[in-house]
């Protein structure tokens, strides 16, 4: 940078040509785009007074815009260089009160494309890390596990790497378990799971074998669904089959699935098929409807949580919708099957959409499925009505207590139902639902509730399902299953169906959903 800021009509050498010019105001020699920087008087056009041969502008002696350097061709607009006849600025850029054009003016420069976007551009996400490790520290993955390597590098790190030197996706992007802590623990909105989500997809789609063992186990496990629908038709047979001694060896031997889990018990009856034997909805009112999203665990496992949801809005007036719907996708992200994934959410965004345009707001029983529905559709799909669904998606507690008077209603009730251990899933965290079981039951006559903690369960939808993870998700969850046991109670609560059976497999208790609770004090 010239250090000539002299006075009045000062003479400069450039050249081997002496000319003097009038005095300008100083500005740094390289501007944000790395090019000599602009002066441009206040009437918008150049002195060629002060020198040079305006008949040929490449060759002749300008002013030089920076009061020292000087350029050797006229000031280049946005598409060539300038001419004294020409507009010195674009159309639309702003001019400073100086005269001079506005250095932060993006008509001014073209940014420099330094990582290339791919299908989902999360570079904006991707700068605010930085590097303060809170999400590292709030993994329960990285807590037991050695060779995960944490959220950071999974995130903000391998998408830097992927897109500046088209590196290969590191395989531990496998070992992620989807709680997405890393999401709240983030000060920075850093978009952790989003980024995990995409990595993961395009390790599976691009890198992982398809014949592999774990390629198939994890297909299995993401399209629960799918056999789960199948075991319903002869739920008796599938709970007789799964229950026989060394199927849970076999499992492990074939395909890499835990053998010491316990196989979920299938429904005799769907809640979809109670659903229509019932006639459907008892209350018809226009002006309160909500289109209920059960799931697949309430559907062929827990039939009784979607009845006392049906119940329950019914009891406040509730008209009740049941629309056709398939899974919400969470297995899926979480396993990288982002193609089935979005198979099924078309046909949930259709079909929910169609409910909100009939004036229903939607609502899960499931916090992992309200998550999808309003967190993980809009990140990584773009499926028209998508941004609609999710701002009128809620959690079914989290509905009542926005809408009506439910620690009244809850107030003049009472059950029998005693002492729960509550288990806040870490999917309700990320929806700021951490407390709201505590808090609804807190002035109930007959239940006590004592929060077990915010540990995480450490079975994450099917990471614990998987061989090679068990004993880290045991270890995960041995801080929860420690709280249940020391807590005044022998039955324990919780709104997601996996978070259920890891509380059931390391306590022995029954576990039960808030909304059954409700029922029971509301409904009876």
């Amino acid at each position: 940078m010239t250090d000539d800021t002299s006075d009045t009509n000062e003479t400069s050498e450039t050249n081997g040509a002496d000319r003097t010019t009038d005095p300008q105001p100083r500005v740094p020699d390289q501007g944000r785009d790395e090019q000599p920087a602009v002066f441009v008087p206040d009437d918008g056009t150049y002195d060629d007074t002060t020198g040079g041969d305006t008949g040929d502008a490449s060759d002749a002696a300008r002013p030089a815009t920076d009061g020292g350097t000087e350029s050797d061709s006229w000031p280049l607009g946005d598409h060539g260089p300038l001419s004294p006849d020409d507009d010195p600025l674009p159309d639309g850029s702003e001019v400073a009160a100086d005269g001079a054009a506005d250095p932060l003016d993006p008509g001014e420069y073209d940014p420099v494309d330094v990582f290339p976007g791919g299908d989902l551009d999360l570079r904006e996400g991707a700068d605010s890390c930085y590097k303060c490790t809170s999400c590292d520290t709030s993994c329960p993955v990285a807590e037991v596990d050695d060779d995960f390597p944490g959220p950071k590098f999974q995130g903000p790190e391998q998408w830097r790497l992927k897109r500046k030197e088209d590196a290969d996706i590191d395989d531990s992007i496998t070992g992620c378990s989807n709680c997405m802590r890393c999401d709240d623990a983030c000060p920075s909105g850093v978009p952790l799971s989003q980024m995990h989500n995409e990595a993961r997809g395009e390790y599976v789609t691009e890198q992982m074998d398809k014949l592999s063992r774990e390629y198939v186990r994890n297909r299995i496990l993401s399209n629960y669904r799918l056999f789960a629908e199948a075991a319903s038709k002869v739920p008796r047979l599938a709970n007789a089959v799964t229950s026989l001694p060394g199927v849970g060896w076999l499992g492990e031997k074939v395909l890499g699935v835990a053998g010491e889990r316990d196989f979920p018990e299938f429904a005799t009856q769907t809640f979809r098929e109670w659903w229509q034997e019932r006639g459907g909805a008892k209350v018809s009112n226009s002006d309160k409807r909500i289109a209920y999203f059960h799931g697949c665990y309430s559907n062929y496992n827990t039939p009784e949580v979607g009845k006392a949801v049906v119940r329950v809005f019914e009891s406040f007036g509730y008209e009740v919708m049941v629309p056709p719907q398939k899974c919400s996708g969470t297995p899926m992200f979480a396993n990288g099957m982002l193609s089935d994934a979005r198979r099924h959410a078309e046909t949930n965004v259709r079909e929910l959409t169609d409910a909100i345009a009939d004036g229903a707001d939607v609502i899960a029983s499931c916090t992992s499925c309200s998550l999808s529905l309003r967190q993980e559709y809009p990140e990584l799909f773009d499926i028209e009505g998508i941004d609609d669904l999710a701002a009128h998606t809620y959690e079914t507690l989290e509905y009542l207590r926005i809408h009506e008077d439910l620690d009244g209603a809850v107030a003049d009730s009472e059950t029998d139902t005693g002492e729960l251990a509550y288990h806040a899933p870490c999917h309700a965290r990320n929806q700021g639902l951490a407390r709201q079981a505590v808090e609804t039951f807190r002035e109930l006559d007959g239940v006590s509730v004592t929060d077990v903690g915010d540990s995480c369960s450490g079975i994450s939808g099917t990471y614990g399902w998987k061989a090679e993870k068990y004993e880290y998700s045991m270890e995960i969850g041995a801080e929860m299953f420690e709280e249940m046991e020391e807590a005044p109670a022998e039955t324990g609560m919780t709104e997601c169906p996996t978070c259920a059976s890891q509380m059931e497999h390391g306590t022995g208790y029954e576990i039960r959903h808030p909304v059954e609770v409700l029922e029971e004090a509301l409904v009876g």
